[in-house]
Formats: C-alpha cells, structure tokens, sequence
C-alpha cells in the first residue's frame, strides 16, 4: 500500500541509460504521493560528450542534483577513479535527501557508485534490467554486483528473473517488467525523416548503417575488435551515420577512428548526441545497426531492423531473429553485413516479436515500486539457497511477480 509521501531518487549519468530511465521517470511524474529526486552526474554533464543534462532539462525535468566525476583520463585507471569520486558524491547526496528508494538501470560501471553509497546509508534499491548476460564487458560484474546490492529487481524477461534468483534472491522481490526504452517506440511520436535529415546533417535517400561502437571492457586492449571492425566498415558502400561511444577506457580511440573515416568520406558522419526519439527514427528510417551496442540487442527488434553485432561485448544476451553475430574478423563482418544489407532477408524479419516486451515496462516498474511496502521485510535480505545454475532453471511462477509477459 502507498503511505503518505513515497520519495524515490532516480540516477542518470549519460545518455547510455537515459532512453531507459526517461518513460519511468514520466510514470512517475504522473503518480499521486511520489516524491522524486533526479540524480544527474557523468556524461550528462561534460562538454565532449554533449552536455546533454541540457536534454533532461529541456524534457521538463527538474534536476535536484549535479554529481561530476568522470576523469579526464581514457583509461580503466581513469574509470577506477570515476567510481571513487562517484561515490563522494552520491555519499555526500544520498545522506542530505534519504529517500524511501533509490532507483538505478542496467549496468554502467559508475553505478556502483550510489550502490554503495546507498547500501551503507541503509536505503534500499531498486534495479531495472539485472539478470541480462554481456559477457564481453565489465558491464556483466557490475550488473551482477547490483543485483546482490539491490532489494527489488525490476527485470525485463523471464530468462532475466531466472537467473537473478539462481544467484539467491528471494522471489517476491523479482517484477518481469520488460524493458523501459521499448515504451517510446508505442508511446511517443518519432520525429519525421525531414529531421532526422537535419539531425545527422545527410540525406536518406539511400538508408544509412548506422554504427554504434563501444570499447570491449573485458579485453586487455579495449578497442583491438574496434580496430578491425572501422577498417571494415570504412569499405563498406553504403553511408554511415556513427554515434559517439559510451565513457568507457578507450572511447578516444574509437572517436578517432570515427572521425578519420568521416574526414575521407562525404557520405560518412559523426554525432556526439542524438537524443533517443530521434536515435530511435534513426534507426527506423536505416539500412542496418553495425557495431557491438546494447541497443541492437534490445531495442532494434522492435523496428525489425537487421543488426550486426560484432565481437564479445554483447555475448550471452537473449537474442531476436534479427540478429548477425560475427566475430572481429574482416571476412566475417563483410558477410554479415552482406546479409543484413539483403532484402529478401530484412523481408522475413516483418512481423517479428521482441522478447524483452512492449509499451508497459515504466508502468509495472512503478506500480512495483509505490506498492512494495517499506521497512525492515524490504532491506533485509534472507540468504536462500542459490538453486540450480543450469540454463533450464525456472524461477517458480506462483512468486515471481510477472507484471508483463513478453511476447
């Protein structure tokens, strides 16, 4: 039951998790007796990655905090040092506002940051899209690491709340609510082809690849599949619309490459930000998505858009049928992106289903999170046993709060 004033703080710290986090901020904005803090730091407020807490702003939301600390440095000693910044200032934060719920998504190294702020202030969490699988990326421990830290776990599939509860938690804490970004493409309007013209400053009379790169964490060198995959696509006759990497060790190298392929191809260009509406009309008026971002993975099947997904970053994550895997193999990526290019086979992909939902995510979160009632049931957490780690283990249905089934 909602008692009195339930106040919920929100962290955003780029443009990675905003297009996630925005439909349940807007949910929320809607509720009667929910109090919300927003939590904005990283990305969001640096220059070279477009300053875009402009966006959030300008989307009418109101920021109750600023917290800056991404190192200047391009490097995993950098991103070390980002978290521990990150954590004075969530710190520092988190104990002035106490509020009744923190709410952090997926799986952006600097959230361990108001996780643990917030574990030692005794303020429980709620984390949107645990028990996904990237095996390529830090991203896997982290996301892994907020599950263990988090009191309820607003997961986007069945396979999801499987294995958050093989890694023992309690089932009445897990809601299958599917994925928050999915929302916008039912309930927005997508801007018009005339401006996502304007927006990437080409024309789309022949559809673009567009090409979404991020450093591989989990390599010793982040961007050695990075470097096959640009001398690749640079070969490639189609345009090319690139997008800015996220801030992780290596991104100045990727933007390097973007930006050298650009210089020697009118038809090739480089955005810093697109905001996620027209991310998502980018995609639905383009070829393909090449590159190795979470976004192929889990929003582009709702488009029915072909995608090549290069490397081990995204490795182990659920799949949809438009999907190419290849590995950082010129041979290979010139394949997939042949057949990602093929009509007939972009053709079989109509009417195709997207297993991480539909337009309800941000509802059943916050039903979720306004309903869960407060108090010690909630931040204690009992240690069950783990269950099997096998593929085939189902998390009981009778539990397991399914406020959406996927289709």
């Amino acid at each position: 039951m909602l008692i009195d004033m339930r106040h919920i703080a929100v962290v955003t710290t780029s443009r990675a998790d905003w297009g996630h986090i925005e439909p349940v901020l807007r949910e929320l904005r809607g509720r009667d007796g929910v109090q919300v803090s927003l939590l904005v730091g990283g990305a969001h407020l640096e220059a070279r990655f477009g300053v875009t807490i402009n966006a959030v702003r300008e989307a009418g939301y109101t920021v109750t905090a600023e917290i800056p600390f991404l190192s200047k440095d391009d490097s995993d000693q950098g991103m070390a040092e980002g978290i521990g910044r990150a954590t004075l200032g969530f710190a520092e934060c988190l104990g002035e506002l106490r509020p009744d719920i923190l709410l952090l998504t997926a799986d952006r190294f600097e959230m361990l940051a108001p996780a643990s702020a917030a574990m030692a202030l005794r303020i429980p969490i709620a984390h949107i899209e645990g028990g996904e699988i990237s095996e390529g990326a830090i991203d896997q421990q982290v996301r892994d690491a907020l599950t263990k830290m988090s009191h309820l776990h607003l997961v986007p599939t069945r396979d999801a709340a499987d294995r958050v509860i093989a890694m023992g938690e309690e089932s009445w804490r897990v809601a299958v609510t599917g994925a928050p970004s999915l929302d916008h493409l039912v309930n927005d309007v997508l801007p018009p082809p005339a401006a996502v013209e304007a927006a990437i400053g080409m024309p789309l009379t022949q559809p673009p690849i567009v090409v979404s790169f991020h450093p591989t964490t989990m390599h010793r060198d982040t961007t050695a599949e990075a470097e096959v995959f640009f001398s690749t696509i640079e070969r490639c006759p189609s345009p090319l619309v690139f997008c800015f990497p996220n801030a992780d060790a290596g991104y100045d190298r990727i933007i390097e490459m973007a930006g050298g392929i650009c210089s020697r191809r009118d038809d090739a260009v480089l955005r810093v930000n697109l905001d996620h509406l027209m991310y998502w009309a980018l995609l639905r008026d383009a070829a393909c998505l090449a590159g190795n971002s979470s976004s192929g993975i889990m929003e582009a099947a709702s488009l029915a858009l072909p995608v090549v997904n290069i490397g081990m970053r995204q490795q182990g994550r659920t799949r949809a049928a438009n999907i190419i895997d290849a590995p950082a193999d010129e041979a290979a990526i010139e394949t997939a992106i042949d057949r990602a290019l093929d009509p007939g086979w972009r053709g079989g992909l109509v009417g195709m289903s997207n297993p991480y939902g539909n337009d309800r995510s941000a509802r059943a979160i916050v039903d979720c999170l306004v309903s869960t009632e407060l108090g010690s049931a909630l931040l204690h957490k009992a240690c069950g046993s783990p269950g099997p780690q096998a593929t085939g283990f189902h998390a009981d249905p009778a539990r397991v709060r399914e406020t959406q089934r996927a289709p």
